[in-house]
C-alpha cells in the first residue's frame, strides 16, 4: 500500500535517523503484530467512508470525491484496486468494488456520519442517533467571530496565495481581535459547509476531555483510569493522562509517521482503527509498552483514541448520553452546529481524524484557546489548560522533535513563518486551525487533499502575507 502522508508538523530540519535511534535505545521492545486481515479491503473500507462522508455530509460529487479527497485512510496510488464505485442515494450509502472481489460498504448514520460497514454484516453494533444543535444556546447573540469587519486589500491579498487553483484550498477564514476579517471560498463550498478535518479532531479531542478536567472528573496528572490497564502490576497504570494527551504513552503501535516506518512490512495499526471495522477503544487499551511513558514522542493514533474512550466511560459512568455530550456539553455554549463525529461500528468516536465541521466552526474553537478558555464571561476549559495543550512535550524535546505539545502542533523549531507562540490544529491534506496569541489572530484553512503538495508552500506564503497585514 502506498501514498503519501502529511503528519500535521513541520519536519524539514530534524534528523529522523537519531529520533529512531534513540527509540530503539529505550525500547522495551520492537516487536509488533500485524492487523489482521487484508489489507485491500482495509483500504476499501477507508474509501468507502471517505466516499460517503464528503459525498453526504459536504455535499460533494461522487467523481470529484474519488479524486480529490481523503488520501489518509485512502491513499491515491492505491486506488488502482477499485474497480468501480456508486453511491444508493435513498439508502445514504456508497459501495466500493476492489480487485481483490470484495465490495465495502460505508452507510450513513444518524449524527454519527458515514460508517464502515465490517465485512460479512450488513450492520453496526449500536444504536444511531440524531443530534441536533440547541436553538436556544446562541440566544445571547451572535459568537464575537461572527462580527465580520470590511476585508482589507492586504489580507484579500493574502488569501489570493493560497487559493491558487492547484492548492484546492476549500475554505479559509481570519479573525483579528475575535472578529473575522477575511473570509473566502473555493465555488461549491460555502459559509456552511462541512470539511473533511482530519486530525484537527485530536484537538478537538482534548478539547472536550478538559471540559470534564474543568468539572472535576478527571486530573491532568492522573494515572489513566483505563480499566483493562488495572490489574496488579500492569506497567501501563503509570501511564498518566498527560502523557497521552503528550503523544507519550509509549504504546506499542505501528504508525507511519513513525521515524523507522517501513511500509513494506504491512499494514499500519494508525490505520487500522479506522478501517478494521473494530471497537477502537479496547484494541488499543490492550496494547502493549513498546516504551515507558514521557520517555519517547511518537505521533500515534492510540493516544487520541484512548482519550475518547476515557470521555466515553466518564460520560456514561454520569448517566448522559454519550453521543450528545460534545454537542450539549462544549459546542452549543461555542455556537458551534456543523460538527459531525464519526465513529466506529461500535460508536466510539473516532476524532482522532474521522470529523467534519465548517470553517467558522473551527474558528469557534481557535477563538475559545484565544480567549484562555473563556467564553461569553464563562470558564469552560480549566485554568491554564491553553498554556499546557501548547506548551512543548517533554519527550519529543528529548527526541530532539520541539514541535508537539498536547493533542497540538506548536511553531517549537520556527518553520512556519509565524511567531514562535503560535500553535495549531493539524489534520491530513493540509487542514489548519492556527492560533497565534501575540497577535490575538486565528486563521483556518480547509482544503481538498489532492492540493496539499501546491497547497503547502502556497499557505506558508499566505500566512507570511497576513502576518504582515496584520501588523
Amino acid at each position: 500500500m502506498a501514498g503519501k502522508v502529511d503528519t500535521g508538523g513541520q519536519t524539514s530540519t530534524i534528523n529522523l535517523a537519531a529520533v529512531a535511534a534513540r527509540g530503539r535505545e529505550h525500547a522495551l521492545t520492537m516487536d509488533f503484530r500485524l492487523p489482521p486481515g487484508d489489507p485491500v479491503s482495509h483500504f476499501g473500507a477507508g474509501f468507502a467512508a471517505t466516499m460517503a462522508a464528503n459525498h453526504f455530509i459536504s455535499g460533494l460529487p461522487l467523481d470529484f470525491c474519488a479524486e480529490h479527497v481523503g488520501y489518509f485512510t485512502a491513499p491515491y496510488a492505491d486506488r488502482r484496486h477499485v474497480v468501480d464505485y456508486s453511491s444508493d442515494e435513498a439508502a445514504r450509502a456508497v459501495h466500493v468494488k476492489l480487485d481483490n472481489g470484495v465490495t465495502r460498504t460505508a452507510r450513513m448514520f444518524g449524527s454519527q456520519g458515514a460508517i464502515s460497514l465490517p465485512l460479512g454484516s450488513q450492520g453496526i453494533h449500536f444504536a444511531p442517533s440524531v443530534v441536533e444543535p440547541d436553538p436556544w444556546a446562541q440566544r445571547d447573540g451572535v459568537s464575537p467571530e461572527e462580527i465580520v469587519l470590511p476585508e482589507s486589500e492586504a489580507l484579500s491579498a493574502a488569501l489570493d496565495h493560497a487559493f491558487i487553483d492547484e492548492a484546492m484550498t476549500a475554505a479559509m477564514i481570519i479573525t483579528h481581535r475575535g472578529r473575522i476579517v477575511a473570509e473566502r471560498y473555493r465555488p461549491g463550498i460555502g459559509i456552511g459547509t462541512p470539511l473533511e478535518s482530519w486530525s484537527m479532531g485530536k484537538s478537538l479531542t482534548a478539547t472536550m476531555l478538559a471540559r470534564l478536567i474543568h468539572e472535576g472528573v478527571y486530573d491532568l496528572w492522573q494515572p489513566a483510569p483505563i480499566p483493562e490497564w488495572q490489574t496488579a502490576r500492569d506497567p501501563r497504570h503509570a501511564i498518566r493522562i498527560a502523557d497521552i494527551l503528550r503523544m507519550s504513552s509509549g504504546l506499542r503501535f505501528r504508525a507511519m509517521q513513525d521515524p523507522d516506518y517501513d511500509p513494506g512490512l504491512g499494514y499500519p495499526d494508525h490505520l487500522y482503527v479506522y478501517t478494521g471495522g473494530i471497537d477502537a477503544f479496547r484494541f488499543c487499551a490492550n496494547l502493549a509498552s513498546q516504551w515507558a511513558p514521557n520517555i519517547v514522542g511518537r505521533y500515534r493514533n492510540c493516544d487520541p483514541v484512548l482519550i475518547n474512550y476515557l470521555i466515553r466511560l466518564a460520560v456514561e459512568k454520569r448517566g448522559k448520553d454519550y453521543h450528545s455530550w460534545p454537542q450539549r456539553n462544549l459546542f452549543d455554549p461555542l455556537g458551534i452546529t456543523s460538527f459531525t463525529l464519526e465513529t466506529d461500528p461500535y460508536g466510539n468516536f473516532l476524532t482522532q481524524g474521522y470529523e467534519f465541521a465548517t470553517a467558522r466552526d473551527w474558528a469557534r474553537l481557535g477563538n475559545l484557546y484565544l480567549q484562555g478558555g473563556v467564553w461569553n464571561g464563562e470558564r469552560l476549559l480549566p485554568e491554564g489548560w491553553c498554556s499546557f495543550a501548547s506548551t512543548l512535550a517533554p519527550a519529543w524535546v528529548d527526541d530532539g522533535r520541539p514541535i508537539y505539545g498536547a493533542f497540538f502542533w506548536v511553531n517549537g523549531d520556527g518553520v512556519l513563518p509565524l511567531p514562535k507562540d503560535a500553535y495549531f490544529m493539524g489534520g491530513a491534506g493540509l487542514q489548519r486551525t492556527f492560533i497565534v496569541p501575540s497577535h490575538d489572530l486565528c486563521v483556518v484553512r480547509l482544503g481538498h487533499y489532492s492540493g496539499m503538495e501546491a497547497g503547502t508552500p502556497a499557505l506558508k506564503r499566505s500566512l507570511a502575507a497576513i502576518i504582515e497585514a496584520i501588523g
